[in-house]
């Protein structure tokens, strides 16, 4: 007798979904890391400014966040298997374009198909995608989805700078276009199957209503949410798209740059799980608010530390800082707000967050090309930060004095939906 789709939420059949989408993401995720690696590369071979192959990898993260926008709409309206599939081609277009010469054709490839069209279509149909599967361990599976970039930053970097090394960024970026183009048609061809919870709330489109959330007005408690998500990851991207080429001008060379950001983002992942964990007990804007902090005195590391063992030490404690952010807001918007509301509220949080990114990317390669230095930019990562943390502890204590002490425990959860 098949299963309905209350006993298919929080089953075995939602962690098989789950850990495909995981695989897509960590497979789809590989593509700008190549841009990343071999930034250096690519801006020798561009004229010399490490703002170009800089702007490529910052216009992939903000077509990713603008596409999801509309690529969450097709995937609730054709089904998610054919947006991811779309996703991966469109990846492999874009690799290919980014490779035939001028800086417009890297912009272009990176922007349009690996970004808008690519990523676009898997990353934030696949966070709406997995949030429908679940209700009582819903932190936990965003928590490891999102982890998909840190499964790429730990399988890909170092192989992507042996492989550059000998044959070239262009043929690194020509064969993984091929390699996750296949695997991705498998993996939504055989494991993405329709989300329970899409069909069983069909019908019910009640909203967020016209009541007060927090004493305020619940769009306004969205926005606040999507500034926050946008402050913090200005600073998240400066180390994860800069640090091989900060380690090459502090001395070191590109493979212990490379293996450095390995295990950034493999401790990034693994801790990224335990905060899954946390935030199914704490919330998600508590949680955003504890891992922001840690994240803003990481970041300052890097303006002190010169020496490998210190950089290291740094990137980890980096990696165990940022690694709740994103899938917090995203656990925060399912949280505060109507299930039928996901399809939209959650693509526009991925938006915020993803232009953060794509800004402190571009940041960082555009202030260390007028300084010659990294200091500038990390210092003014720093600075969003603390912005950050001003929104986010505003949040905490409105929706603590709204709610009381069950905030992010019982009381969020029942309205979850």
């Amino acid at each position: 007798m098949p299963e309905t789709p209350t006993e298919l939420i929080d089953s075995p059949a939602a962690w098989k979904a789950s850990l495909a989408a995981l695989l897509c993401l960590g497979l789809a995720f590989g593509a700008p890391l190549v841009t990343t690696v071999s930034l250096k590369s690519i801006a020798a071979d561009m004229g010399g400014a490490r703002s170009i192959p800089a702007l490529g990898g910052s216009l992939a993260w903000l077509g990713s966040a603008v596409g999801g926008l509309l690529m969450g709409r097709l995937a609730g309206r054709f089904g998610i298997r054919w947006t991811v599939i779309g996703g991966a081609l469109s990846i492999f277009i874009g690799l290919y374009i980014s490779t035939l010469g001028k800086p417009w054709q890297l912009w272009v490839g990176h922007g349009l198909f690996v970004g808008l069209l690519g990523l676009g279509g898997l990353n934030a149909p696949l966070y709406v995608y997995v949030s429908h599967w679940f209700r009582r361990r819903r932190g936990s599976a965003l928590a490891l989805l999102s982890s998909g970039n840190y499964i790429a930053g730990a399988c890909w970097p170092v192989a992507f700078e042996k492989v550059t090394a000998t044959w070239g960024w262009r043929t690194t970026m020509l064969a993984y276009g091929v390699i996750q183009l296949v695997g991705i048609l498998v993996l939504a061809r055989l494991f993405l199957a329709p989300a329970p919870e899409v069909s069983a709330a069909a019908g019910s489109h009640t909203g967020a209503g016209s009541g007060r959330l927090a004493g305020l007005k619940p769009n306004a408690v969205f926005a606040a949410i999507a500034l926050a998500g946008f402050l913090c990851c200005v600073p998240m991207a400066m180390p994860q798209g800069h640090l091989v080429a900060l380690c090459s001008d502090r001395g070191l060379t590109p493979a212990v740059g490379a293996t450095m950001l390995s295990v950034l983002l493999t401790v990034a992942f693994l801790s990224r799980q335990v905060w899954g964990a946390v935030s199914d007990r704490i919330g998600g804007i508590r949680t955003a608010l504890v891992s922001s902090f840690m994240q803003a005195a990481a970041v300052s590391g890097y303006l002190f530390v010169q020496q490998q063992s210190g950089l290291f030490t740094v990137s980890i404690a980096f990696a165990l800082g940022f690694s709740a952010l994103i899938p917090s807001y995203v656990l925060a918007v399912r949280e505060l707000f109507p299930p039928q509301e996901a399809h939209w509220r959650v693509p526009t949080v991925l938006l915020m967050t993803g232009s953060g990114m794509a800004t402190g990317g571009w940041l960082a390669g555009y202030l260390f090309d007028k300084s010659g230095s990294y200091d500038l930019p990390f210092a003014v990562g720093v600075g969003a930060n603390v912005l950050n943390l001003v929104v986010l502890a505003a949040l905490t204590w409105l929706l603590y004095r709204t709610r009381g002490r069950q905030y992010g425990v019982a009381g969020l959860h029942s309205s979850s939906g």
